[in-house]
């Protein structure tokens, strides 16, 4: 059925919708996204961000290409200049990339509609027998036909409804173009995939989120819209299918309403770092459990997809405390006359037939490192309900935030962000970087996710002596974690008024054997002095973790 906006024809008139009930025009959808992307503004300057197709290719290896918009590539670079990141830019740790290529084809902005008429046809070109294409798209086929971003599509699945438009703004102003529906762009993206021997998969889009009428943040599904459609396609035409809305849907929602809105960034569409990699392993995860049998040579090309872990040994009935930190913590901890962190000393204070520890901490780490590097990831796979977590940062939280060793965080608690460009060796790449607090706060909240109990321990002093008393940081790290044990009700070990007061006791000439080398690190004395402490702090509050010490 063919129509015209300027008029519509008597049969358009009661068009049948996919919903069973008649329309007299095809109303576009709205725009709930009320994101101004202004990405495929430059089509020119868009066509050399992205890689030429097939460019990625190695020998005769097939190459998994993705075809979406902005939540599986943001912007025209998709490389988080702006804190946001599509998913795309991390799927590629799924696969064995001695096998196959993953290539982002995906543009920020698109529609099905305009992605099919302005990139697919480049894309094609790159397109080889044996070849796979992911194509996920609905979030831009909203707003006006003809104007602003001309990107709508018809509403459902209709393989005839069809209008005409003559398009009012863009470099294309003044021509005319045909538009279908959603499911009909679908269609085409899946014929013509197969028509050059390579094989299509549809993806479901990502989650948006939302605040309930108390304002907790949720993950919003799109189940019914275009999540069904691509479904529906996908069973007509007998494509492999993975609901990627439903699978992230489920993890977000096992979250707490914190950790689901940074899992965004600035809006309510677009993800952190943190999202996309969510949504890129919900990817990996919905292939391998698809279950349509042209997916089975893909899998045998993907990798690994265990979680990475501590390696802990648990024992059966022994919960587990996880101790993480800097170099205060761990350090060399051999020589007799070297350096020593007090989490080597974890034998000393807990009682080996209650429970069981590890010590997961990392000369040289900030809260920001020890995440970055997936340190921390490490730890909360492995948690289980009743575990323990000891949280000590802050020697080296207080670098800079954007040279060196790109470890330094925004100071104090605050809820507050940053993008700062990283460069370390030969690599180069966009972080969020966010306040000491705000990291702290992450650990707990992940902690308790997890049936756990975190429980803060305040950095160790360090061997100055300003006016004959050992230097304290209660003016700025103290106080951060007394604000955020007030602010999140977590428990804390003050450890560095601790082992200062009884060093202040020991008086500065005798200190000096409690530390090596430097005046942070200490010697195998001033862990166990540091160790002690610890024991001790936790039997004046009274913790659940006490009843496990000697």
């Amino acid at each position: 059925m063919l129509l015209t906006v300027a008029g519509l024809t008597l049969a358009a008139a009661f068009a049948q919708q996919p919903d069973g009930t008649k329309s007299t025009d095809f109303k576009p959808m709205d725009d709930v996204n009320k994101v101004v992307d202004l990405t495929l503004d430059s089509l020119e300057k868009v066509k050399t961000a992205r890689p030429v197709a097939g460019s990625s290719r190695k020998g005769t290896n097939p190459v998994l290409f993705l075809v979406g918009n902005s939540t599986m590539r943001t912007g025209t670079k998709g490389n988080g200049n702006n804190g946001q990141w599509g998913w795309g830019f991390y799927v590629h740790r799924y696969f064995n990339e001695d096998k196959i290529t993953v290539e982002n084809q995906a543009l920020g902005g698109t529609s099905s509609r305009t992605f099919y008429n302005q990139l697919w046809p480049d894309v094609k070109k790159g397109i080889r027998p044996g070849d796979w294409v992911i194509i996920e798209l609905g979030h831009n086929d909203n707003g006006p036909f003809d104007s602003g971003r001309c990107r709508a599509t018809i509403r459902g699945t209709s393989a005839t409804d069809s209008l005409v438009v003559t398009l009012k703004d863009g470099p294309r102003k003044g021509q005319t173009e045909t538009v279908y529906s959603y499911g009909e762009y679908m269609r085409r993206f899946v014929r013509e995939t197969r028509a050059l021997g390579a094989h299509p998969i549809l993806m479901s889009l990502t989650p948006r989120k939302r605040q309930d009428d108390k304002g907790a943040w949720q993950p919003v599904r799109v189940a019914e819209t275009f999540g069904g459609w691509a479904r529906q396609i996908a069973e007509e035409m007998n494509v492999p299918f993975v609901d990627l809305n439903e699978i992230s849907a489920q993890k977000l929602e096992k979250m707490s309403s914190w950790k689901v809105n940074y899992h965004f960034y600035l809006d309510n569409i677009h993800s952190s770092k943190f999202g996309a990699e969510l949504n890129a392993r919900s990817a990996a995860d919905g292939l391998m459990a698809c279950s349509h049998p042209e997916i089975a040579p893909l899998k045998a090309m993907m990798g690994d997809l265990a979680l990475p872990a501590t390696g802990v040994r648990r024992e059966e009935g022994k919960p587990v405390v996880f101790i993480t930190g800097d170099s205060t913590v761990k350090n060399a901890d051999r020589d007799s006359t070297g350096m020593w962190g007090w989490g080597s000393q974890a034998w000393r204070i807990f009682n080996k037939d209650k429970i069981t520890w590890i010590n997961c901490a990392q000369a040289g780490r900030s809260c920001r490192t020890f995440i970055r590097e997936e340190r921390w990831q490490k730890v909360y796979n492995d948690l289980r309900k009743g575990d323990f977590v000891l949280i000590q940062f802050g020697h080296n939280d207080i670098g800079e935030l954007h040279r060196g060793k790109h470890r330094g965080e925004i100071p104090g608690t605050a809820d507050t962000s940053c993008v700062s460009r990283v460069v370390l060796k030969d690599e180069a790449y966009n972080e969020v970087v966010y306040s000491f607090g705000w990291y702290l706060k992450k650990m707990i909240d992940d902690c308790r996710e997890k049936g756990a109990t975190p429980i803060l321990v305040s950095l160790t002093p360090r061997n100055e002596w300003p006016g004959g008393k050992i230097e304290r940081r209660n003016d700025s790290y103290g106080r951060w974690y007394r604000e955020v044990a007030k602010e999140t009700g977590c428990e804390l070990v003050d450890l560095h008024n601790i082992t200062a007061d009884a060093l202040d006791g020991i008086g500065r000439e005798a200190a000096r054997e409690y530390y090596c080398g430097d005046h942070t690190h200490t010697s195998l004395r001033g862990a166990r002095l540091n160790a002690i402490g610890v024991a001790i702090g936790l039997r004046r509050n009274g913790s659940e973790l006490s009843k496990y010490l000697y």
